[in-house]
């Protein structure tokens, strides 16, 4: 065979006996092919030096084609856009989602994986924004479910996330840099006493203030825009009122915003007000807030897990950027 040239599926179809259809199958949906002719298949591709995608081989070695992904969906729709990125890896892949709802982390009683509902098999499972419990984790380890984390801790599992005290720190900055000292800070409520990346992106925001000579007012509210514009109605009344406000997303500042502009409060000149997230709410809004990558998460997340049914031990952390969206709130 010529060097550097490319061997087709159709010769690999020819080489194993088989159709294009069926080697199509191998590649990308492997449960849907007898084991008999799967090891054709891919001797055939071995033999013929055939390269397909990476994580195609490394489902059809497993035999694998459908992964579950649990996150608090119908909370934040920064999950749907996670979910947004996974989807679109997982489709050109021809991998199955099966998707569950759970509640918020924040407000759970406990914020942890409370059941693991799988429905039929599942090939490996994503579990986005939701701390897994270790007697959870045990189980998945013990069932050989390969588990990826993200925006999320675990002691046994690859995990993708962001750095949330650096965040924290980038807002900060913003904001200090711009001279504000007085700072209020607006959380989402969260039941338990656990370090959320909400407790984190704090401590982050924190450190900066307090070595600019700042101080920062912490208040929190449930997770609606109009939570957010009564517990911000306390701060922006208050005779010390902030020169600035920071939220833990942006649903959260936009309630800020709102209430600020009721108030005939000129944003920024007035008080200042940042988000984070830099969701379409943000962009409405014309909102200055910290970036994360959701779609790539979710892609990244698919990448790590499929490394882990390609046979991989290697537990993981992958950090991803966050970087400052000025707007003209600041």
């Amino acid at each position: 065979m010529p060097a550097g040239r490319q061997v087709t599926i159709y010769e690999v179809a020819d080489r194993a006996q088989v159709s294009i259809s069926t080697v199509s199958n191998v590649l990308n949906k492997p449960d849907r092919v007898s084991s008999a002719t799967r090891e054709r298949v891919l001797a055939a591709v071995d033999e013929l030096g055939f390269v397909p995608k990476v994580q195609a081989v490394s489902l059809a070695r497993r035999g694998t084609g459908r992964v579950g992904v649990m996150a608090p969906f119908t909370s934040y729709s920064s999950y749907l856009r996670r979910l947004s990125g996974l989807l679109t890896a997982a489709t050109e892949l021809e991998i199955d989602l099966l998707v569950f709802d759970h509640e918020s982390a924040a407000l759970a009683s406990s914020p942890v994986l409370a059941s693991m509902p799988v429905h039929g098999r599942l090939d490996g499972l994503i579990v986005m924004g939701l701390r897994i419990e270790d007697a959870i984790a045990d189980r998945l380890r013990e069932r050989h479910l390969p588990t990826v984390a993200v925006d999320a801790d675990s002691v046994l599992f690859s995990r993708v996330v962001i750095d949330d005290a650096a965040g924290g720190r980038i807002a900060a900055e913003h904001l200090r840099d711009r001279g504000h000292r007085r700072v209020g800070y607006l959380l989402e409520r969260q039941v338990s006493d656990y370090e959320s990346q909400a407790i984190r992106r704090l401590t982050g925001f924190r450190e900066v203030m307090a070595a600019a000579g700042g101080s920062v007012v912490v208040t929190s509210s449930d997770n609606s825009v109009d939570a957010a514009r009564e517990v911000a109605a306390g701060l922006l009344d208050a005779a010390d009122r902030p020169t600035a406000i920071m939220a833990h997303h942006d649903a959260l500042a936009v309630g800020v915003l709102i209430e600020a502009r009721n108030r005939g409060l000129r944003v920024p000149q007035d008080v200042a007000v940042m988000g984070f997230d830099d969701g379409e709410i943000a962009m409405a809004a014309d909102l200055t807030t910290v970036r994360q990558p959701f779609e790539e998460s979710g892609s990244t997340a698919l990448s790590v897990l499929l490394g882990h049914l390609g046979g991989s031990d290697l537990r993981s952390t992958t950090v991803l950027d966050v970087r400052l969206v000025q707007r003209s709130t600041t």
